[in-house]
């Protein structure tokens, strides 16, 4: 069973930064990426298939994420969550169907090859309406504001009918015994965990050091680390190989990305590859308790997201300098290396390198360079494909006059 994410044109732009380096179904919220939570879900309906993913995204991202097809094919929304009244509604299309709701396709069933979002939205005419509920991301806020939700969701999920690894430590102080779950390989010492009214998930050889205190939900990601005296406020993701000390509320770090000091942190959302010096700190409310605006790349202006409680987006490979301070609402674009004292603009341009005095593009031999040292320090490849997508993002950037 083929199972094909696509994304719309204006669901990309919307969540850019963010999906310059990926497409929307590799985003992670909760404890898995979208795309892995779809697989998890088909894998209920076909036990005894393979079910592969594959995406329909920009053509830069392509030989990366590539397109396979097959003869028995389901294109998805990269942005739709799943739950199992969704998945059984699109499990029963069809060939050749199409589901949707009031402002987006869902989900096509079809043995057809269509190469881009506009020839599968014109390709199919049968449409019926998605007659349940539906959570879609199309927006960057929508990530931490569904992260509690799909916390507990995927928890239930991969947890299901599976035994957690024991608690050894005697000095670790738990709450909610039943809703925490550890995988093999969990360092836990000296640390306060607090399931009692949401779940905790500790991946695979992740660390919980001396002194951190978590309230669930929270989901720490496969050899991802708290640093010592941690905190947790709840709601929080970090993803796959990070490292996180500080004051953190309501963040999804999608990997591999270090806070490792203190500063706060909240209702925030952190790309990959990220690094966030000590002492950093980030507005999540605005001193005149207003609704916070943010910078949309699509409309290149700001747009309201009507939330009263919202920190910072930023794009991966984005660094920030000690004691850096960020305004409520910023976003910083892939690449970009933010320093020095006083506020940065709210909109942080893909390679700026600078702060709240001015922006010159980095050198794109340098941030290379540095990029590949980053991945090597946690075991990774800078890849000719990383590279390629890299560099366009860059000339996009040259383009805007950064």
């Amino acid at each position: 069973m083929n199972l094909i994410f696509f994304d719309t044109p204006t669901q990309h732009l919307d969540l850019l930064p963010l999906t310059f380096t990926r497409p929307i179904a590799d985003l992670r919220i909760g404890i898995m990426k979208i795309a892995e939570k779809w697989q998890h879900w088909f894998s209920k309906h076909f036990e005894e298939e393979e079910i592969k993913i594959s995406f329909l995204t920009e053509s830069y991202l392509s030989t990366k994420f590539p397109l396979q097809t097959d003869t028995a094919n389901f294109y998805i929304n990269g942005g739709l969550l799943p739950n199992q009244e969704i998945t059984r509604q699109i499990f029963q299309l069809f060939n050749n169907e199409v589901i949707s709701n009031e402002d987006f396709l869902l989900a096509v069933r079809t043995d057809k090859f269509y190469e881009s979002y506009q020839a599968l939205f014109d390709g199919i005419p049968v449409v019926q309406q998605m007659n349940e509920e539906t959570t879609i991301i199309s927006q960057m806020w929508h990530i931490f504001e569904q992260n509690r939700n799909q916390i507990i969701a995927d928890f239930e999920l991969l947890t299901k009918g599976r035994k957690s690894q024991p608690i050894t430590d005697p000095h670790t102080a738990i709450y909610g015994k039943e809703n925490i779950f550890l995988e093999t390989g969990v360092t836990i010492k000296s640390a306060i965990l607090d399931a009692e009214n949401a779940p905790i998930y500790l991946g695979r050889n992740s660390t919980v050091e001396l002194g951190s205190m978590v309230r669930g939900a929270f989901a720490l990601g496969e050899g991802a680390m708290l640093n010592f005296g941690t905190k947790i406020r709840g709601d929080v993701t970090i993803g796959a190989y990070s490292k996180f000390g500080g004051e953190v509320s309501n963040v999804v770090v999608q990997g591999y990305s270090n806070k490792a000091h203190e500063g706060y942190l909240g209702n925030a959302v952190i790309g990959e590859w990220c690094n966030i010096g000590a002492d950093t700190n980030a507005s999540n409310l605005k001193n005149t308790y207003k609704p916070v605006d943010i910078w949309n790349y699509r409309v290149k202006d700001y747009v309201a997201t009507g939330k009263l409680f919202c920190g910072t987006f930023m794009g991966d490979f984005v660094r920030c300098g000690i004691n850096t301070m960020l305004n409520t609402g910023t976003v910083i674009g892939v690449g970009a290396n933010v320093f020095g004292a006083g506020f940065p603009p709210k909109f942080v341009p893909d390679f700026a390198w600078g702060g709240a005095e001015g922006f010159v593009q980095t050198r794109l031999d340098k941030f290379l360079e540095t990029a590949s040292e980053m991945k090597i320090r946690k075991g990774s490849l800078l890849t000719a494909e990383d590279q390629e997508i890299l560099k366009f993002i860059y000339e996009k950037a040259k383009e805007e006059n950064v």
